[in-house]
């Protein structure tokens, strides 16, 4: 059957590899919106302070799953920080005893809570090799931070004065380019086929720049990486679309309070976990690629970190449009939930 003539669609269940649930009441009032849809995802440890160690990845995934409803079931992939004093060895055991599914590098003072990450890639080079060693991936936001090289540019120069002499000095090494926002990335993706994979998120694959800044500040909008020019945007989609098994989903849903993204300096981050099925069905039907829906959200993930896909189920069921909520309440205030800007009309069955 064309995708157009499609009114539901049955996918395995999804998984997010990329998300940030944070701590605490936060914690509380997310995660839920993650675990009422996805059956696992890979979950960021820029906490404050950072998840370095296994025994802190440990404990943090106990929180998780403390917090988490008991009519659902969610299994967190937990990350560990890396710094330049990280230990080889306790990333091997926390690897090898199931503790830390991957290892996050943030450049010093890339996005939110990274004032911990890297700044001398050849202090941590010891980790990388161990990771290439045991097959562990690196998760890599992939971005400079030289305040010389303007914003639009920093994911593209990374890649030419970052990632490019990294890989060379460890080729065995498994690379996610997390939340990648531009065609240069897309194209280095497709032209290294070993050893490479990158995830896109559902707001980078609906807004461009514009959403940003054209008409007044939209500070719901604002991430890092943040959104490029329409052309860039248009590579993610057909990257997305693809069935390309080294792209896959990563959401990057990143919640701030209200208060906090609505001030003069206000936080990056886009929360999107509520309603991303619904955004990614609109954009895989709009690409007129709607069956490729699974490969992208269910399938190219597990197949790149050696994880099997999941055995459960949902459906997406086309009917009038559904009203998400606007917003998610805390414990401490309001998170705003992604506005893609258009109707959404595929509603999510478990």
């Amino acid at each position: 059957m064309p995708d157009k003539d499609l009114t539901s669609l049955t996918i395995r269940r999804p998984d997010d590899w990329h998300l940030h649930l944070r701590d605490g009441n936060m914690l509380r009032a997310v995660l839920p919106e993650t675990a009422r849809h996805f059956g696992r995802a890979i979950i960021m440890p820029n906490l404050v302070p950072p998840v370095v160690t296994g025994a802190q990845a440990s404990a943090y995934r106990d929180r998780i799953m403390a917090a988490l409803p008991a009519d659902m079931a969610f299994e967190p992939l937990m990350t560990l920080y890396l710094t330049e004093t990280t230990d080889p060895e306790d990333v091997r055991a926390a690897f090898e005893n199931g503790i830390a599914t991957a290892v996050k590098l943030y450049p010093a003072g890339a996005t939110t809570n990274s004032a911990s990450g890297v700044r001398d890639f050849e202090k941590v080079r010891p980790v990388l090799d161990m990771m290439a060693e045991i097959g562990m991936p690196l998760c890599v936001h992939g971005e400079v931070t030289n305040s010389e090289i303007d914003i639009f540019d920093r994911e593209a120069v990374f890649i030419d004065k970052v990632l490019k002499p990294l890989r060379k000095k460890v080729p065995d090494l498994k690379v996610v380019m997390e939340h990648v926002t531009t065609e240069d990335a897309v194209d280095y993706v497709r032209d290294n086929p070993k050893n490479l994979a990158a995830t896109i998120t559902t707001h980078h694959l609906i807004i461009n720049r514009n959403h940003i800044l054209a008409g007044g500040i939209k500070p719901h909008y604002y991430c890092l990486p943040v959104a490029k020019r329409e052309a860039h945007r248009v590579a993610l989609v057909q990257a997305a679309v693809s069935g390309d098994k080294r792209f896959f989903l990563g959401t990057d849903s990143a919640p701030h309070l209200d208060p906090l993204k609505l001030q003069a300096c206000g936080c990056a981050g886009v929360f999107s976990a509520t309603n991303t099925m619904s955004c990614l069905a609109e954009v895989f039907e709009a690409a007129g690629q709607l069956k490729k829906l699974e490969a992208f959200a269910s399938l190219n993930g597990p197949r790149f970190y050696g994880l099997p896909p999941s055995e459960q189920t949902i459906t997406l069921r086309k009917g009038d449009p559904i009203t998400y909520p606007a917003k998610i309440e805390t414990d401490d205030g309001p998170v705003t939930v992604f506005d893609p800007g258009f109707d959404l009309h595929w509603r999510v069955e478990t």
